[in-house]
């Protein structure tokens, strides 16, 4: 009889012993939500990136797309990674864009604190502008059609000048230009400024540098310089389809006003 309680001690020990360790290895806590979450625009998609979570059992992260900040944010994917990029977005559309993040026994975050938003936006690549002084009618850029054309269309947002020994992007008195200096690409100018545009309506140009634009129509966008020769400058571009300013834009007038060249390039026809 002895022996026969000390083996079925023995087995309810075991199985009780069993059962708390399987029950220690079930995980409830979910992870935190990310942070530091940051929206690139480009040409018809945006590039998601933020900071990793520090959980070991960390699986991924969902993405969630707002139409507004305020608005509700729908699931559009998961990454394994700290990047992400959104195939769905339009140019000239504003998305807003939240994170969760999930473990791999299905837990999830809540959603991360703050968002980021992007408009995408076109742009191109490898423009090439003649000097309006010899071939005028393939000096001008418009940005809003992707077209070269004279240098003093309707529709023309600047356009090439070589004169004495100095290059110059050129801009007519209802659109403002201002140098940004050297960037590494197109891309490391990621906003327009508002303020400090050139007071003579021209910039002097050099290869490698970044110029901004407020067009006529109250669109930005931003040029920059690869190539200059005394017939043409090569240039890549980028323009924001959406106006910076809507009250500006619903009173705009369907037609610009007379072209006036801004006073440095009035200056330089004397």
């Amino acid at each position: 009889m002895r022996t026969i309680i000390v083996i079925l001690s023995a087995i309810v020990t075991f199985t009780y012993i069993g059962c708390e360790d399987h029950f220690l290895q079930v995980e409830n806590n979910p992870p935190l939500s990310p942070k530091g979450l940051y929206a690139f625009a480009a040409d018809g998609y945006v590039e998601l990136s933020w900071l990793a979570n520090g959980e070991d059992d960390l699986d991924g992260y969902n993405i969630f797309v707002s139409a507004s900040p305020s608005g509700q944010f729908q699931y559009i994917g998961s990454t394994k990674n700290e990047v992400y990029i959104d195939r769905g977005a339009k140019n000239g559309i504003t998305y807003y864009y939240k994170l969760s993040a999930y473990d791999f026994s299905g837990n999830e975050s809540v959603l991360s604190k703050g968002y980021a938003y992007a408009t995408p936006r076109p742009e191109g690549f490898d423009v090439n502008l003649k000097n309006y002084r010899d071939t005028p009618n393939m000096a001008g850029y418009d940005f809003s059609s992707n077209t070269i054309g004279p240098y003093d269309d309707q529709y023309t947002d600047l356009f090439f000048e070589y004169y004495d020994g100095i290059y110059y992007f050129d801009v007519w008195n209802d659109t403002e230009i201002q140098d940004m200096g050297y960037t590494s690409s197109l891309d490391e100018i990621v906003k327009s400024p508002t303020r400090g545009w050139s007071p003579t309506g021209d910039v002097r140009l050099i290869a490698g540098h970044t110029y901004v634009l407020r067009t006529w129509d109250y669109h930005y966008a931003k040029v920059r310089v690869i190539s200059l020769s005394a017939n043409q400058v090569v240039f890549d571009w980028a323009y924001q389809l959406q106006s910076d300013n809507t009250f500006l834009k619903k009173n705009l007038a369907n037609e610009r006003g007379k072209l006036i060249a801004g006073k440095g390039s009035l200056e330089r026809d004397k």
